[in-house]
Order: structure tokens, then sequence, then C-alpha cells
């Protein structure tokens, strides 16, 4: 049992590390309050490859490990959670196309999408469907070599810069309602596509998440995922699975973040003549935080891990998305509560993290369901807990 990086993850690990200091960290907070895109950003994790992180190597791609893809968010999360959101949508759907897409479909669109040359999303959720993905209503109905796309999708990640988009729609009114769900790589520049607002959030700004309506767009058959209709449900679930690390990943930096600024604060501020980390109630609240962000960083890689062998790893992601993300919330308003007024000031990255931190508990999948996958899957026997 190693629970060590290997050389070559722990040298990506300072990489990453020395990119989002130098790059993200002095940025971070000036321009989230503005509302600032961050395209220099962006270029540069471009030109370190990793919007090809989920990409085969034969397309140009990096095929990084899951536990270097969870490195990856982790340490961008803890300069900036808005800006894993870039890439995590991005590789979610370069995995979809990489894993069940056709020969034809990988080769128009890995190579590109590689490079960062074109950028990619995942279309899923809608206004009246979000955890309930058999309930959506938008349609896909066939006219000869298209189909006809009428629908409205919410919470939509990287949605001005998808190329293609990734669409989950209704081939068919089937029962059950999974068999008739497809895929479809809907070209952005098709009449009747387009982004009809931003949506107005908490926290998670840097990247946009937008509402993408399709009035009767036409997409060819040949953009139908894998070429074969009703297999849409199960393509999504298995890229949810990759969601769920990079969510874990990405709440385990932001709760990093958080330990580090309470730390840093708690050495540095003193009351009735000394620091308050010399107050037993603040080395208490430190205690915790790093306790069980350590616990949480090492469900994560273990999640990550499972997956590099291959195998279904829903409960393992649903663990640790479950508990990464509780311990974040958690982390951030115990730094917030270690600075006193402060943490409350926008000129400190507390309340930052305060705010991003709730979006780790509800997106992909809400922490309720997590318990659910975790649940079915011990009672199952498809899932264990020990040796």
């Amino acid at each position: 049992m190693d629970f060590e990086l290997t050389d070559e993850q722990k040298a990506f690990r300072e990489t990453l590390r020395a990119f989002v200091d130098k790059e993200i960290v002095p940025v971070a907070t000036e321009w989230e309050h503005s509302g600032r895109y961050p395209a220099e950003i962006v270029e540069k994790m471009k030109q370190m490859g990793l919007f090809g992180l989920s990409v085969p190597e034969e397309y140009g791609g990096m095929a990084a490990d899951m536990v270097s893809f969870a490195l990856v968010f982790e340490e961008i999360a803890r300069g900036w959670m808005g800006v894993a959101g870039t890439i995590g949508s991005h590789s979610l759907a370069c995995w979809m196309i990489s894993r069940h897409g056709t020969e034809e479909q990988k080769r128009l669109h890995l190579p590109d999408l590689a490079t960062g040359a074109r950028r990619t999303a995942i279309a899923l959720t809608e206004p009246g469907a979000g955890t309930d993905l058999q309930g959506i209503q938008t349609r896909a109905v066939r006219d000869g070599d298209h189909y006809v796309v009428t629908g409205t999708k919410t919470w939509i990640t990287n949605a001005r810069h998808a190329d293609p988009l990734p669409v989950l729609v209704k081939t068919s009114i089937a029962e059950p309602a999974h068999k008739g769900m497809s895929v479809l790589l809907v070209d952005p520049s098709s009449p009747g596509f387009g982004v009809s607002r931003d949506l107005p959030k908490l926290g998670y700004k840097g990247t946009e998440t937008c509402e993408v309506v399709l009035d009767e767009v036409r997409v060819p058959v040949s953009c139908l995922l894998g070429g074969v209709e009703g297999r849409g449900m199960q393509q999504v679930l298995g890229g949810l699975e990759l969601g769920r690390v990079n969510i874990a990943a990405r709440a385990v930096g932001v709760a990093q973040a958080a330990y580090d600024a309470a730390l840093g604060y708690a050495r540095e501020r003193t009351a009735f003549g000394q620091p308050i980390a010399d107050f037993q109630a603040v080395q208490l609240k430190l205690a915790d935080m790093a306790t069980e962000i350590q616990a949480a960083r090492l469900l994560t890689y273990w999640a990550a891990s499972q997956a590099d062998g291959g195998r279904r790893v829903d409960m393992e992601a649903g663990m640790a998305k479950y508990f990464a993300s509780e311990v974040a919330l958690k982390a951030s308003l115990e730094s917030m509560r270690i600075h006193g007024g402060y943490g409350y000031s926008q000129e400190y990255v507390v309340e930052r993290l305060y705010r991003d931190a709730p979006l780790m508990a509800i997106g992909e999948g809400t922490n309720d369901v997590q318990r659910m996958v975790i649940a079915r899957a011990l009672v199952s026997g498809k899932g264990k807990v020990g040796w």
C-alpha cells in the first residue's frame, strides 16, 4: 500500500502549483469581484496542455491518469475555483467523445479540443430537470438525415465557447425513459441555437454559466454520439463519475485555500497580547480543518486511483464528492470565523471561498443523491467498505 504520488505526479503537481501561485492567485480576487473573464489564464492553460487532460495521446491529448487529473482541479481551485470550471465540463465532454464517439467524431473534434483551439461543455440540466435527468423535455425528432432539436438547457458552463456542445435529448418516447435518450454534438453556429442569458450566481464566477435555447435546430445524424440512439444516459452517467472526481478535487482545493488562509491569519493576528494561534479554541478549529481536509484528499485520490483501474467508480466517486464538498463548506465557514470580521470583507480571500464552496455540494449530483448512490451500491453488494 503506497500513499505517495509517483515522481511524475509530484513533478506535475509542482508545475501546477507554480502556475497557480504565479498566474492565478495574484489576480483572482480582483478579477472575480469585477466579473472579468480570465482569458489570459485560459491561454496559459492551453499552452500547458490542460485542455487535453482526458483526450487520448493519438489525438494530441495528455491522456492523464485520474490522480493527475484530480491534482489539476485541486491546485487550480486552490487559486480560483471558477477557473477550474473552464476545463471541468470540457474534460468531461472530451472523455465522452473519446470513450463513446465514432472514429469520425473523434478525428473531427478531439485534436482541436486537446489544444483548446476549440472548447466544449456538456448540456444536461433543464429548467425543470436537474437531478432527475430522465425528466428532460428537450426533443430531437428525426427528419431525413437530420434531427430537429427543440428545448432549453440551463447551468451550462462554457456555453459561449462550446464547439461542439454535447446535448442530452430524447430521440424517442420510450419506457423506461433512459432508453429513449441520446447525446447529440451540436454545432453552436446552427440556426436556432442561442445563448439566451447568463445566470447570476452567488459564487463560481470567472467562467460563464448560461441558459441555452434550441429552437428547431437541425443537427446532422452523423452528430449522434456513438452513432446509435438510446445510449445517451449510459454515456452521461459514465462521464459523471469523472465529473465527481473533478468536483471532489475542486472541493479539496477550496478547503485547502481556506485552511491556508486561516493558519496564516491566526499566526499574524494578535489579541490580548499574543497571536490568536496560541488560543486553544483556534487551535481546535485548525486541527479539525487539517484532519478533515487530508481525509477528503485521500478519499479523492483513492476514487481517482480506482478509476485508473478501468472499473466503475460510482460509489467511490460519490463518496469522495460527498465528503470533500461537505469539508469545503465547513472549512470555508471555520476560516471565516477565525478571521472574524475580516473574513466577511471582500479584501480577504475567505469570503470568495465561502461563496464558492456550496456549488460542490450541488454540482454533478447533489450530496443527497450521492448518499443514495453509495447506499444502493452497498445494499446491492456492488460496493463494499473494508477489505
